[in-house]
């Protein structure tokens, strides 16, 4: 993969109970990168002092957290350093060993040649790379995935939740400016606040390496958070899109819509509930009254999705060797 030398490329690796495996990460990142940041997050391993200690590399500068904030926070932390060291891509990679470091050059090269402004791995874009993944990670990767096209807005973007990611610094920058969410729900919100931006993104193919190392991240908790946190995405990025910065025809059609959409659910369910109750048919004018605005409500709300996914697609780079799954 091409890219430009004059590129200052940085490196941010969030480390928390990763001892076994961050050595080998360090150890097989490329001459391409200039700098690598490791962020020890209040890890109980002391995996920041095992990378101090046995990592001769002068490229790599440990970053400690006096306590865990998450990998959102452990990420933020990294770049801004590295913003502040004059880097002009940074790349974010797991200490974990399940992100190949030799694919950093193909991260980094869409950025450099100014097609993207944020490239994302895609383990779900060739079906070889779903044979070793755990069943559970695709169902819930994809209920993710579905979920996140709506609060994010880009409509075409798979895989929220892929932690190698690839950014100009420019939109770093421009991104944590605002608070991003600092727990796992990092990547999503960073997809959110791209798109706010207009941020041009790719996605790689990649294929992620799975072992029995036990996940920090407990479902069940999590699961409540990550829903609420994306329709609170979605309501605001509707009200500054179409709202905020460009009062639209589709943000209208989204606003009735719903309103139709609404009334005829509200004023269907009380004229059923009474028939129901009073053992009377509804006439056929309530039945209509009832529908009609349903069916003008689902009609306007599938316009504004259409122009949703169309501006979505003005902002997704297509990977020409992706296209060949």
């Amino acid at each position: 993969m091409k890219y430009e030398e004059s590129s200052m490329i940085a490196v941010v690796i969030p480390a928390y109970k990763t001892k076994l495996y961050i050595k080998k990460v360090i150890e097989q990142i490329g001459g391409e990168v200039n700098k690598i940041y490791v962020v020890d997050d209040g890890c109980p391993q002391d995996t920041g002092k095992i990378v101090q200690r046995e990592i001769l590399d002068p490229r790599v500068e440990v970053i400690f957290h006096t306590k865990n904030l998450g990998i959102g926070a452990a990420v933020r932390t990294g770049c801004m350093r590295a913003m502040n060291d004059g880097h002009e891509i940074i790349v974010k990679i797991d200490s974990d060993g399940q992100m190949n470091p030799l694919l950093i050059s193909e991260m980094i090269s869409p950025i450099s040649n100014q097609r993207a402004d944020y490239v994302k791995g895609n383990r779900f874009s060739k079906l070889s790379f779903l044979k070793e993944m755990p069943k559970h990670r695709i169902f819930g990767n994809t209920v993710l995935s579905f979920i996140t096209k709506f609060s994010s807005g880009y409509w075409q973007a798979f895989d929220p939740t892929n932690g190698f990611i690839a950014i100009r610094s420019s939109y770093a920058k421009k991104i944590f400016q605002h608070k991003v969410a600092e727990g796992y729900f990092f990547e999503s919100d960073m997809l959110f606040w791209l798109y706010i931006h207009g941020a041009k993104i790719q996605e790689i193919s990649m294929k992620a390496v799975y072992r029995q190392e036990t996940s920090s991240l407990v479902i069940w908790r999590t699961i409540p958070i990550f829903i609420f946190m994306h329709i609170k995405n979605f309501i605001r990025r509707i009200y500054i899109t179409y709202f905020l910065k460009d009062l639209s025809l589709a943000g209208f059609s989204y606003l009735v819509g719903n309103i139709f959409l609404l009334f005829g659910a509200i004023f269907g369910f009380y004229n059923w509930n009474f028939s129901t109750q009073e053992n009377v048919y509804a006439s056929p004018g309530t039945v209509m009254l009832a529908a009609l605005p349903i069916i003008l409500g689902v009609q306007l709300l599938l316009y504004f999705f259409s122009v949703d996914i169309s501006n979505s697609q003005k902002l997704y780079v297509y990977d020409d060797n992706q296209l060949e799954k």
